[in-house]
């Protein structure tokens, strides 16, 4: 779940030294999606370019090991977590295994984060490469696709080694994070995290 006290605590950052946040290529408009196109527009990462006291270090993993375009791929027998100790793989939707290539991608992102001593990460959610909150369980184009709560490759090798992820939808931590690097924004009380919606609640039957 996203650390809000951790995202509180986060110092104010300037010009000259800068908040050091790594992000997922995609999110920042880099076409590196599966079919060599972007997924999209994400404002709730792009308004931070707007801001000079923001450094921002980009990487897409499934990229850096399989190339653009590529194909879909998901984590069979468990999550990110699993797949980094060996219970779980990463397979391609026609069944190949990038488990391996995964894994390297993981280090490389960890390695990235290290090097540039990020300060927080924010990625793209449901991936098996960058998911940091919710995954699929399987592979997403089965007949009923199923979800589980837990972290991509990367966003498990991340999290071990100490970084703190939120994803793109964590609405009500992003607004935290607005805060401390814009001293005149106003957080919006109702905006929520993933884990508060209400597919979120019904879908894990959480109350």
């Amino acid at each position: 779940m996203p650390d809000q006290t951790y995202l509180r605590n986060l110092r104010n950052p300037s010009k000259e030294n800068p908040l050091r946040i790594l992000a997922s290529a995609c999110l920042l408009g880099h076409k590196c999606g599966v079919d060599g196109d972007t997924y999209g527009e994400y404002p709730s990462v792009l308004t931070l370019l707007k801001y000079d006291n923001v450094k921002f270090t980009h990487f897409c993993p499934e990229d850096f090991s399989f190339g653009t375009p590529r194909e879909m791929c998901d984590i069979h027998g468990g999550n990110g977590l699993d797949v980094l100790e060996g219970r779980a793989k990463v397979l391609t939707a026609s069944g190949i295994d990038w488990t391996a290539g995964m894994i390297s991608a993981s280090e490389k992102m960890l390695a990235l984060a290290k090097e540039n001593e990020i300060e927080l990460a924010i990625m793209m959610d449901v991936s098996a490469a960058c998911g940091n909150h919710v995954i699929y369980d399987g592979n997403r184009y089965a007949d009923i696709k199923k979800y589980q709560i837990g972290m991509g490759v990367c966003g498990a090798q991340l999290h071990r080694a100490g970084f703190k992820i939120i994803s793109w939808r964590e609405y009500a931590s992003l607004e935290i994070l607005y805060s401390r690097i814009d001293p005149t924004h106003v957080i919006d009380v109702t905006a929520k995290d993933f884990n508060e919606h209400e597919w979120y609640k019904d879908y894990f039957k959480i109350k």
